[in-house]
């Protein structure tokens, strides 16, 4: 099954509250995406919009959390927390791509608040964990040589199975000298990436993501 999550007010900005939870049964398949990129506004000095998502998946199933790229606005200000529940032999590929203003627009993040994290259990004990806090002059931050080079995108690809090991070779020789891949313990891949722009992003996961899911994407993607 595959189903597409809709933001029916164009955006999110401070005061704003989303919340979504989803569940796949046992020995069920659920690929979840979004309809089009999500947009994070300007926000009011004391206001800050909220995502908040849960994913359960249980034994012998599989999730596919694709959501397409979150752009972030110049001050804007966003919290946003993503938890996994794995059971015993239940698969998942997520990814979680953020745009850091449009660049053909010309826009530069001087000022925006963000705090995301992303949660992943199997068995009721954490198996990763990933955590961004960041205020202040993101454009700054991120041309530093050594944080990001001027890299205006990136995302974050986990695959959890059984079957990972056989896909680090082949995801390594897809990957751009911005990116990379690593194991974590026996059945967990991690991909990270920087690119230029969002366009240069896609280019990169696009092939990945269709070696990590049977040669498929939601058609959302694709349009």
């Amino acid at each position: 099954m595959e189903a597409v999550l809709l933001n029916t007010a164009g955006g999110v900005t401070g005061g704003d509250r989303f919340r979504f939870s989803g569940k796949a049964a046992e020995g069920t398949t659920l690929t979840l995406t979004t309809q089009a990129c999500e947009r994070v506004y300007k926000a009011q000095p004391e206001e800050i919009g909220q995502i908040t998502n849960h994913l359960t998946v249980q034994s012998g199933a599989r999730v596919n959390w694709l959501p397409q790229e979150t752009i972030l606005f110049n001050d804007s200000a966003l919290e946003r927390r993503l938890k996994i529940d794995l059971a015993p032999e239940a698969e998942l590929l997520m990814i979680e791509p953020m745009v850091f203003g449009r660049a053909a627009m010309g826009e530069r993040l001087s000022k925006i608040r963000l705090s995301d994290r992303i949660e992943i259990h199997r068995q009721k004990g954490p198996v990763f964990l990933d955590a961004i806090q960041f205020s202040g002059d993101l454009n700054a931050h991120l041309s530093k040589p050594h944080i990001a080079n001027g890299a205006g995108a990136m995302a974050l690809i986990v695959f959890a199975s059984k079957a990972v090991e056989a896909h680090l070779g082949p995801v390594r020789d897809m990957l751009p000298d911005t990116a990379g891949a690593t194991l974590i313990q026996n059945e967990l891949l991690i991909v990270r990436a920087l690119a230029e722009n969002s366009f240069a992003l896609r280019r990169t996961l696009m092939p990945v993501l269709r070696q990590l899911n049977k040669g498929t994407l939601p058609r959302c993607w694709m349009l």
